[in-house]
């Protein structure tokens, strides 16, 4: 436990003699699907949802070593809309195979969720993003980099059924939710009857964002791990810096298990330079297993390791830039690499979004 304070007082310290309060604008996602938009629309208006389709394709060098290659990095169809004043929808469906035995049509739904706006208070059902106080683990998919995430997050299972109510204050600077879902620990979740139990607050000031969250996950019947995380976003003009720590325990701020990331980026025209530097730590063996590991450390080929040492820091770090030649296409080249097996991933590519209501309408007044 002291290692985790004396180190999260120091990235603290950091931030907070670097950055000062300034209005800025911020593109981090919460992790909900409801809109905070003005729902009181009036009858007559236009119903047509937003549907788009977003892919990325990169190419894929791992040094040293001989693997690497061309590939797609996944296919995504986003519909976002309403079915009334108070009814909002949000679907998130990955257009690949599924992963494992379970072949269920769900299996490659990341969410889809029916949303009652009631004012201050927000209701939402359906298959949604765990609430986790994390800026990596905040991120969409399409937006991250496998090689320059923390194992945690390539490991955790963050897509649940489930329920959540959601408060925000007139301003909407601060919102309390509270959500029950599937435990990531569930194989079956129509038999495991485990549970996640999520507390969490959002905060969106011009100069500082927060997602943090308290999190009861049952890996057992009756028994949980005790989660702690505390997600931070310091904006200073174009400059902006993530500050993520983790906590994860069987007792309630147990350091078992320790997440600590640093994202730094920065913003320029049609250009964002961005780099990621964290630790992660297991200090005992522990019951329950976020990595679900197949193979062996010595067997892994790959920059990153299949699962933690007890005992050994696991240091992870990486670099990127990404050009938007128009605000559709975006185009990237990151690095990443750890202290576990000293390789490194070079991976180059491109990632585009088609606005297909947008695209109809184009061809429909021609």
């Amino acid at each position: 436990m002291k290692k985790l304070f004396t180190f999260l007082g120091v990235m603290l310290i950091m931030a907070g003699s670097a950055l000062c309060a300034q209005e800025v604008y911020s593109s981090a996602p919460l992790q909900t699907s409801v809109s905070h938009e003005d729902t009181s629309l009036e009858d007559g208006e236009d119903w047509i949802p937003s549907i788009s389709l977003d892919s990325r394709f990169s190419y894929n060098r791992v040094i040293p070593g001989s693997k690497a290659g061309f590939g797609g990095d996944g296919l995504y169809l986003n519909i976002d809309g309403k079915i009334s004043k108070n009814f909002s929808y949000s679907l998130c469906q990955k257009f690949f195979s599924a992963q494992g035995e379970d072949d269920s049509t769900f299996d490659n739904t990341d969410w889809l969720t029916l949303s009652y706006d009631l004012g201050n208070f927000t209701f939402t059902a359906g298959k949604d993003v765990l609430l986790l106080g994390s800026y990596e683990y905040d991120a969409y998919d399409i937006d991250s980099y496998f090689d320059m995430n923390s194992l945690f997050y390539n490991s955790f299972s963050a897509y649940q059924w489930g329920v959540k109510a959601l408060w925000s204050n007139k301003e909407e600077s601060s919102s309390v939710a509270i959500q029950v879902t599937t435990s990531p620990f569930s194989y079956s979740p129509r038999e495991d009857n485990i549970y996640s139990y999520n507390i969490g607050w959002y905060s969106a000031l011009d100069w500082y964002e927060s997602i943090w969250s308290v999190n009861f996950m049952e890996y057992e019947p009756g028994k949980y791990v005790k989660v702690l995380a505390l997600g931070n976003m310091f904006h200073m003009g174009d400059f902006s810096l993530g500050l993520d720590c983790i906590s994860r325990g069987v007792k309630f701020a147990a350091d078992d298990e320790v997440t600590i990331t640093l994202m730094p980026s920065y913003e320029f025209d049609k250009v964002r330079l961005f780099g990621k530097v964290g630790w992660e730590y297991r200090a005992t063996d522990v019951p329950y297993d976020f990595w679900g590991e197949y193979y062996s450390n010595e067997e892994c080929d790959t920059t990153l390791p299949a699962f933690l040492i007890t005992g050994k820091d696991y240091l992870f770090y990486g670099l990127g830039v990404e050009y938007y030649p128009v605000d559709s296409v975006r185009l990237h080249a990151v690095w990443g690499s750890n202290n576990y097996t000293k390789r490194h991933t070079l991976n180059v590519g491109l990632t585009w979004r088609f606005d297909v209501v947008n695209a109809i309408s184009r061809i429909s007044n021609r």
